[in-house]
């Protein structure tokens, strides 16, 4: 049976709950990682998702951050943050499905390159790199997915002329995206569509998303094997349509059977 797994930052699961659980009744995707929750664990609607036919687990913090991943089999090997328990901030969570490695990452912004947000991006990077690599060697099938605030080249902004080499787009940043792609992942979108220019994130200013004025920075890679499985990649921008929408939309892979 194919297996279905999106990921989407949501920008407040409380604000966007209701599109979220519409989103799963349509879909039905078999895991959903979701990105900045903005929820305490305590405020997590675990009832409500049980509900609608998904297990849940999450990571988060108030205001800020936050990941999760909704099943709806058990998953196994559940890790939320980084192993050794630094860094405070709740941008991580992996767990297993059978033989595949779910990995949801919400990557720091960076506010600016010239901000001191922006060296603290590349170090997260730098240290989710070294994460991935030890799931890879124990988890051969893996996924890494989430919202990376990178694009990864020209093909995924809009006008790259004007974003040049700013923030979402820099040299460093698409060299650390690249870092991880050499572990032997592969960006699953790009693979199925070589030269589509397509968004997944665009600015709630100056009417960005009826502009089609966006940016492609919600990724899913694949390790070679599931890349080898992979029937469909789809961006979901209808979503970004919504009322009070998420200012991004859902990315989603269905995988077939093992070959």
């Amino acid at each position: 049976m194919p297996v279905k797994v999106a990921t989407w930052n949501v920008n407040s699961l409380n604000v966007r709950f209701p599109q979220v659980l519409e989103w799963l009744a349509g879909e039905r995707p078999d895991i959903l990682c979701l990105q900045e929750t903005k929820l305490v664990d305590a405020r997590f609607p675990v009832a409500e998702l049980a509900a609608a036919g998904y297990q849940s687990f999450y990571h988060g913090q108030p205001t800020y951050n936050g990941v999760a991943i909704l099943s709806r089999r058990a998953p196994e090997a559940v890790c939320c943050g980084w192993p050794d328990g630094t860094d405070g901030q709740a941008r991580l969570c992996a767990a297993s499905f059978g033989a595949v490695r779910v990995v949801n990452v919400y990557v720091p912004n960076g506010q600016s390159v010239d901000s001191d947000k922006y060296p603290y991006k590349l170090q997260w990077l730098a240290r989710l790199r070294a994460f991935v690599a030890e799931e890879l060697r124990r988890w051969p099938q893996l996924l890494l997915v989430g919202d990376f605030n990178i694009a990864p080249d020209a093909r995924d902004v809009y006008d790259p002329v004007a974003w040049g080499e700013g923030i979402l787009c820099s040299p460093a940043e698409r060299a650390a995206l690249g870092h991880l792609l050499d572990l032997g992942l592969h960006d699953a979108y790009r693979s199925l569509h070589p030269e589509t220019r397509e968004w997944s994130w665009w600015d709630y200013r100056a009417a960005a998303f009826r502009r089609n004025q966006g940016l492609r920075i919600d990724l899913i890679l694949a390790s070679t094997p599931l890349l080898a499985r992979a029937q469909a990649v789809v961006i979901d921008g209808g979503a970004r349509a919504a009322a009070r929408p998420s200012d991004h939309a859902p990315v989603s892979i269905t995988l077939g059977d093992e070959v």
